[in-house]
């Protein structure tokens, strides 16, 4: 055999050796489980025939407790770059058939060497995880990786999009570079993230508690907030992700991409003009509102189970990308709380990160009073809502549909936060506080005096509502643009967002604020 001959058979049986992993009865206990491995993952999430790899003869260096005789190629983490629906995105698959996934000194050198890479060509990064943590083996080794790979993290922020799929086991430091990142998905029934074990939480708490319920998804999906998608298996999560990123730019340096839109940018949709109820009290559905308004009734919802009174996510007006944030009445009457409000807040410093528009629908009845509100921080938490909004310098379209009272007015990305259009429905009704309220605090003696009481209270609350509880007053002012109808909503957004497509605005020169965390 010719010596090249014999190099290139080297070579092809290297590869071969690389793509088994942990080998095949290790694959095929990953299947069982309900997983695919780390190659099929790239090989679902990426174009086909994309994929470009790195780093495939990379081994550890380890020669403690017998390892120096366990050597795999790839070393339980898959690199490279390849391309989603054309665009260029640069990924890493954690190899649970390897070592249990664990991190390794090597294994962290490979993920770095992904985030440099795209961060330095402008292109998202993408982290597919399942692993058992770091390995142990080799001690400060490999918890000196996590904090290299936390450091590039945070390097990263704002400058790329970063996405986490949870597939496996994630806990310990492991949690910790999923948890900067801008999106996290958790699969069904197979992956979970903590940051101590059942085990540990036994002997220091004494709580028995399982892995699902410590970790699993529907925890960190529905009480949480770490995970921002919940998919029923692996492959809806990679689905999850390939469309997620077509809402997004490559990077900060980016407009959001526009895409062929074949729904009429004047179409009306009558329904609008009848959703808002009569009485104030009653609610009606706002993801039906948005649907209406948007592309082909497309919306991404993010965060879809976890503080429901507050809707965010992705869509378009006639095909380019928008980020949407709208108070849900159908739960707790859309009331900002702790969650809404950091669940909002962290939306909107995306979407400025990365230029994209935001629209928001306001029916807002307030802040949700109580002790355990104002025990949890709910000032500090609010405080942040209006720190995004306010800081944000995209384009910022709103629409009041029914509730903008008191300090939640202002805070909803009103014109006083630097909205740039901000429109009403006839419906809208604005004011410090709601009828009711405010009648008891301006005609309480009176009303108390009153031979009829429940008419008198009820004359003064209708004429609250007509002197004050409207739109017009906000209009005069000029803190509402205009009045409009809702049928025609679609159309007075996209012909906003037009005129604001070439809009600049900047912020004080600084290092950066100081948001309350």
């Amino acid at each position: 055999m010719e010596p090249i001959e014999q190099k290139l058979k080297e070579l092809a049986e290297k590869r071969h050796l690389a793509k088994l992993g942990g080998g095949e009865s290790r694959i095929e206990k990953q299947h069982e489980k309900g997983k695919f491995t780390a190659r099929e993952r790239i090989d679902l999430l990426l174009d086909e025939g994309s994929f470009e790899e790195f780093d495939m003869f990379v081994t550890h260096r380890c020669t403690n407790f017998g390892l120096d005789s366990q050597h795999y190629l790839s070393d339980g983490v898959v690199t490279g770059y390849g391309t989603i629906d054309g665009r260029l995105v640069y990924v890493f698959s954690q190899d649970f058939t390897v070592f249990g996934g664990s991190l390794s000194e090597t294994f962290a050198r490979k993920i770095c060497k992904v985030m440099e890479m795209a961060m330095k060509n402008g292109a998202p990064i993408i982290g597919l995880n399942d692993s058992g943590g770091a390995r142990i083996q080799e001690g400060v080794l490999s918890l000196g990786g996590y904090a290299d790979i936390f450091l590039r993290n945070v390097q990263a922020s704002g400058v790329i999009p970063q996405i986490s799929a949870i597939f496996g086991p994630c806990a310990g430091g492991a949690v910790y570079s999923p948890a900067i990142t801008d999106f996290v998905i958790m699969s069904q029934d197979t992956s979970y993230m903590f940051v101590t074990g059942p085990k540990v939480v036994k002997t220091v708490t004494n709580e028995d508690v399982t892995v699902e319920e410590l970790g699993g998804s529907l925890v960190h999906n529905q009480v949480s907030g770490v995970s921002h998608f919940l998919a029923e298996d692996e492959k809806e999560g990679i689905a999850i992700i390939r469309k997620l990123i077509s809402f997004l730019p490559q990077n900060n340096m980016e407009e959001t991409p526009i895409v062929t839109c074949r729904d009429s940018i004047d179409r009306l949709d009558d329904d609008l003009n009848y959703i808002v109820p009569d009485n104030p009290n009653k609610p009606y559905d706002m993801m039906e509102v948005i649907k209406s308004v948007v592309d082909n009734r497309d919306f991404l919802n993010v965060h879809a189970l976890w503080a429901p009174n507050i809707l965010v996510g992705f869509a378009r007006f006639n095909g380019r990308s928008v980020g949407i944030v709208a108070n849900q009445p159908t739960s707790l009457a859309g009331v900002l709380d702790i969650n809404a409000s950091r669940k909002a807040a962290r939306f909107v410093r995306f979407c400025d990160a990365f230029n994209i528009p935001l629209v928001t629908f306001v029916d807002v009845p307030g802040f949700l009073p109580g002790t355990g509100q104002e025990f949890g921080g709910i000032i500090a938490h609010g405080a942040k809502l209006i720190y995004a909004y306010a800081e944000a310098t995209v384009p910022k379209v709103t629409v009041i549909t029914r509730k903008a009272y008191g300090g939640a007015y202002c805070v909803m990305s009103s014109k006083h936060l630097r909205g740039d259009i901000n429109y009403a429905w006839p419906t809208a009704e604005i004011a410090v506080m709601g009828p009711r309220g405010a009648i008891e605090i301006i005609y309480g003696k009176e009303i108390r005096e009153a031979e009829d009481q429940d008419a008198m209270a009820k004359e003064k609350e209708e004429e609250y509502r007509d002197k004050f509880a409207t739109p017009y007053i906000a209009a005069q002012h000029g803190y509402v643009d205009d009045v409009i109808e809702p049928r025609n909503t679609r159309f007075r957004i996209i012909r906003a967002l037009e005129s604001l497509a070439t809009k600049r605005d900047m912020n004080p020169p600084k290092k950066h604020g100081s948001i309350p965390l």
